[in-house]
């Protein structure tokens, strides 16, 4: 009779531990892609509204006027001055094309002459220049009022036709005969050639920039030979009152000329002003801004000739000829808003803004990168797979097996609850499945030892039995031969 010894079961499944961590890379990495995309956001939504760039429209004469010129210095100190304003340069056949362009919004800076017919919708930055409007009389002769001057043939030195048109309206001779006695003299004559007897000009109406005469030494010259006699215009106040665009300019002793000294002393005569002007709907901090640079960088914007080297605050005068723009206004009274004062409320409500969405996105990002704690009673599962295995454990190894690993899961138990990856919750449901499934180990070791104890008894009761050579007696036995 053969016997079999204890029957072994295939290999038994690898042991699982316990899953004790639930992370989502997928969302994690979505939530960092994000995150960044949020902050590039910000920061670019954050420079674009300090620094966003603005283009102006700026519309000149052509290209070698004053005021063209002036554009360009002005686009050049606002690139410097990094400023988030640009200036486009529109030219046109002349200053009053340019007007016109700016008086049907095409534009939004314009330089003017206040002669000049003013849009409605123009608002002062600045006071750009000072045009002198000189009485001229040849030698010695004087010039005693404006009414004198309807008797002589007058010869108007200026830069423009507009000019011409300025003097005889002043003159209240604007058209009929008597107006062809008032003429545009030729660009580049001199005064001593227009003075001259053979011109037959009883008086010469120079109309300059003021910084411009300063600088002209051909009134030196011509004053030492003695060739003109610059006369006062008394009716200052009679013509600003007919002309508002008339302003009281007062030429100190010396003015055009140092030695001989012309005018001798202090002298009234009438002027225009040369106003940089901007559309009424501009906002008042672009405004402010530009008047502010404008102001701050006088230096580097005068022109070689003389023009816009003493730029000067528009005036915030209520009757003031062109009323000057907000936010000129506001910067020239020191009425400008801080940065604080301007968006305070902004950056309160911003503020508040961003604490919501701060604490959505943490709470989103704590939801999905931390370590998700596991609750006790899902090990029970893992606990339960053991307890199933049992029954087909046929050696004391492979039970041994079993036992590791609920043990294993014992001690990652532990230390879960003690690190807060794993809850409380069903805490009492796990140490029943475990008491069950050790219960049941212990069980069954008991029944593989008695099972392996009695069949080896089983094998020594059906063994054959060996004869006893204990009391065996070895006769030798002797043949004789």
């Amino acid at each position: 009779m053969s016997t079999e010894g204890p029957i072994s079961s295939p290999t038994a499944p690898a042991p699982r531990r316990p899953k004790v961590i639930k992370t989502n890379q997928q969302q994690v990495f979505l939530y960092v892609v994000l995150t960044l995309l949020l902050s590039f956001a910000t920061v670019w939504g954050g420079r674009a509204l300090l620094h966003n760039s603005e283009t102006l429209t700026f519309a000149v004469g052509a290209p070698n006027s004053d005021e063209a010129l002036f554009a360009a210095k002005l686009a050049v100190v606002l690139k410097n001055n990094a400023s988030r304003f640009r200036i486009k340069i529109v030219n046109n056949a002349d200053d009053a094309k340019a007007l016109a362009q700016f008086d049907r919004r095409q534009a939004d800076l314009a330089v003017l002459r206040t002669d000049a017919k003013v849009p409605l919708r123009a608002r002062a930055l600045a006071i750009l220049e000072h045009d002198l409007v000189l009485l001229l009389g040849p030698g010695n002769k004087k010039i005693k009022s404006i009414a004198d001057l309807k008797k002589r043939k007058v010869a108007v030195l200026a830069e423009n036709e507009s000019s011409l048109a300025f003097v005889r309206s002043i003159l209240d001779i604007s058209h009929g005969p008597d107006a062809a006695r008032i003429q545009m003299a030729p660009q580049g004559v001199t005064l001593d050639k227009l003075f001259a007897p053979s011109n037959g000009f009883g008086a010469v109406i120079a109309i300059v920039h003021a910084s411009g005469a300063v600088r002209d030494k051909a009134y030196e010259h011509l004053a030492r030979r003695g060739g003109f006699t610059l006369n006062a215009i008394d009716e200052v106040k009679a013509l600003a009152r007919k002309f508002p665009g008339i302003s009281s300019e007062t030429l100190t002793a010396g003015t055009l000329s140092a030695s001989p000294q012309i005018p001798d002393d202090d002298l009234d005569t009438i002027g225009l002003e040369w106003l940089l002007v901007a559309q009424s709907r501009m906002s008042v901090s672009t405004a402010g801004e530009l008047a502010r640079t404008i102001y701050e960088n006088k230096s580097a914007l005068g022109l070689d000739n003389g023009f816009a080297t003493r730029i000067e605050p528009a005036s915030v005068e209520k009757d003031a000829f062109v009323m000057a723009h907000q936010g000129a206004a506001d910067y020239i009274n020191d009425d400008t808003k801080s940065f604080m004062d301007k968006y305070s409320d902004l950056l309160y409500v911003g503020a508040a803004a961003l604490s919501v969405i701060g604490s959505i996105f943490a709470a989103i990002y704590t939801k999905i990168t931390r370590i998700a704690p596991e609750k006790a009673s899902e090990l029970s599962t893992a606990i339960l797979d053991i307890g199933e295995r049992i029954e087909h454990a046929h050696s004391l190894d492979q039970l041994e097996c079993l036992q590791d690993e609920l043990e294993a899961i014992l001690r990652g138990a532990v230390i879960g609850l003690r690190d807060g990856t794993i809850s409380s919750d069903g805490l009492d449901t796990f140490k029943l499945g475990y008491e069950f499934v050790r219960d049941e180990i212990g069980m069954r070791r008991d029944y593989l030892k008695r099972h392996a104890s009695e069949a080896e008894k089983t094998v020594r009761d059906e063994a054959p039995a060996q004869p006893d050579d204990s009391n065996v007696v070895v006769v030798k036995t002797a043949q004789s031969a």
